[in-house]
């Protein structure tokens, strides 16, 4: 019996390494990259610990309270300052300045095909996009921050073959909203999602980008994607690490196989209070459901192919009275990108509000705020009771020309009588 991606990567990682793994096998895996945060500088401090196993390998991106909106956060970036300059960390990427990490990880070319990574953010199993076996982790972080390991039991895998070709105003956001609202958000639940299938290798990286991100919303352990040349080009100039792309086996062993085809996908919407409450965009139109904000940004859909979706409907269209619009793009990369192309232009006229690359909106700790009996509705990746402020606030979740289209009209619409 053949290996499925997740399998070969975990095996390959393993100490000592195996040829072969068995899901639900315990074992040591050596970790490529990983984050840290001043908790785990706290936590260094406390033990005694004088060095990290390889400045080299941690990475250190503020972007959640950025910049700082109180004394208390400044304080917490300041000890982050201390840590990285204490412990020799190579890689500091201070807010605005660069971006998101899950955008800017990708970027820089940290990652690339056939990496074991594992960071405290709940989002990492974005790195699947490149072929990677990525995961978040918690109080681990202070082990593979000393150590450069961790222990894993090895998941089981279950694979999407992704089938059809993408309507007009569907994107990668849309699929993953789909699944998760005929699968459930526990579909995954550790374990290692595989899409495969003539669609994932047609759709755009970018859409790969977000449904690796959203893995997690499916309680995937790892969220992987084949690499193939839209990988390679993308890594082109941005690595000089040789690497080499992992596929599955033929006789590889899913505990399930799911068939989606997307041939008649709408554009989907996830109605509070979390993703897999989704409902295509032509039921959800006929409630006419009134918002008050809309954001486009986050580590899940604040790229270009967003940025374009958004200006292609808010073009020659101005944001509604009621309504209060925030654009954030992912980096500074994609910052400069949609500037050159014009995109910023069409923002400004249509009386958005751009702001530098940050989690504010989204985490809900500053920067657009709701009020009470406020909606959001928004490109990011959670709708939980008070993800974005109140406790008594709506969030609702969509791809970018959806979130353009309603706060155009001021209730959530169909984006395609704009294309």
């Amino acid at each position: 019996m053949g290996m499925t991606i997740a399998e070969k990567i975990i095996a390959t990682h393993s100490i000592p390494q195996k040829e072969k793994v068995i899901p639900g096998e315990y074992l040591w895996a050596k970790i490529d990259e990983t984050n840290a945060s001043n908790a785990g500088y706290k936590l260094l401090k406390k033990l005694g610990i004088k060095e990290v196993f390889d400045p080299d390998r941690i990475y250190v991106v503020y972007d959640h309270e950025a910049p700082p909106p109180n004394i208390q956060i400044a304080e917490k970036v300041s000890e982050i300052r201390r840590f990285v300059k204490e412990y020799g960390i190579t890689h500091w990427y201070e807010f605005g300045r660069h971006g998101i990490l899950h955008q800017l990880f990708p970027e820089k070319g940290y990652a690339v095909p056939g990496d074991l990574i594992a960071m405290t953010d709940s989002h990492s199993t974005t790195y699947g996009f490149l072929n990677a076996a990525s995961c978040p982790i918690n109080i681990e972080l202070i082990y593979v921050l000393i150590k450069g390991k961790l222990w894993f039991k090895v998941p089981e895998s279950i694979k999407f073959e992704l089938t059809g070709k993408l309507p007009e105003m569907c994107v990668g956001k849309d699929i993953l909203l789909k699944i998760a609202c005929d699968y459930g958000t526990d579909v995954g639940l550790y374990k290692s999602i595989e899409f495969l299938g003539p669609l994932a290798s047609d759709m755009s990286l970018e859409s790969r980008w977000t449904m690796s991100n959203m893995g997690v919303e499916l309680g995937a352990k790892f969220a992987i994607f084949e690499a193939d040349k839209k990988t390679s080009d993308f890594l082109k100039g941005r690595t000089n690490r040789s690497y080499t792309p992992v596929s599955a086996d033929p006789d590889a062993n899913y505990k399930k196989e799911y068939a989606i085809d997307v041939t008649n996908l709408e554009p989907m919407v996830a109605c509070p209070p979390d993703p897999s409450n989704s409902k295509p965009i032509r039921e959800l139109e006929k409630e006419k459901i009134k918002i008050h904000q809309g954001f486009i940004g986050s580590c899940t859909n604040g790229r270009m192919e967003d940025l374009k979706m958004a200006a292609n409907v808010l073009e020659g269209n101005k944001v509604h009275h009621d309504v209060r619009l925030i654009i954030s793009p992912a980096s500074m990369e994609v910052w400069k990108d949609a500037l050159k192309a014009g995109l910023f232009d069409i923002f400004i006229e249509s009386e958005a509000l751009i702001c530098h690359p940050t989690c504010g909106p989204c985490s809900g700790l500053h920067m657009g705020i709701l009020a009470s009996e406020e909606r959001c509705i928004s490109c990011s990746n959670r709708n939980f009771q008070g993800r974005m402020g109140s406790i008594d606030s709506e969030v609702y979740l969509a791809n970018a020309a959806t979130v353009a289209a309603s706060v155009i009209e001021g209730v959530i619409v169909d984006p395609r009588k704009y294309f």
